[in-house]
């Protein structure tokens, strides 16, 4: 039974390990619509390996009603494509600079930048998906 516990922590850490981290836009940023913006994801170091796959980013509206969360809905796609981080920097982990266009027709208002990461991890491999968001504001 230790083993077996001890096993779950150890697989749950590794896949932790795997996940990556919205650098940019900040928390709260102001983007126009109809302009381009830099989404900057960083998959922090890890010992245990991991494939790539791709990662999807879309864009909600929140300023009529909540959010939803990544996983339920994305809103509007605006990148659906490979995910290749590289070091650019020697203090920073390898990251991805993807360029997005915020819609020029999209409201003005309190908006939701949704990921979905998918990675394959470990020898096996094991596949990983993970959600994560970004909360930004339409000037």
């Amino acid at each position: 039974m230790f083993k077996s516990i001890i096993s779950l922590a150890l697989f749950a850490g590794a896949a932790l390990a795997q996940n990556i981290a919205i650098a940019q836009p900040p928390q709260g940023a102001s983007v126009a619509p109809g302009s381009n913006m830099t989404v900057q994801l960083n998959k922090p170091n890890s010992l245990s390996s991991s494939e790539e796959v791709a990662v999807v980013i879309g864009i909600q509206s929140c300023s009529k009603s909540a959010c939803s969360a990544p996983a339920d809905i994305l809103g509007e796609i605006l990148y659906n494509g490979a995910y290749n981080p590289v070091y650019h920097e020697p203090q920073l982990p390898p990251y991805q600079n993807i360029s997005v266009t915020i819609p020029a027709s999209f409201p003005n208002g309190t908006a939701q930048i949704g990921i979905v990461h998918v990675n394959l991890i470990g020898a096996g491999p094991m596949p990983n998906l993970q959600t994560l968001n970004q909360t930004i504001t339409i000037t």
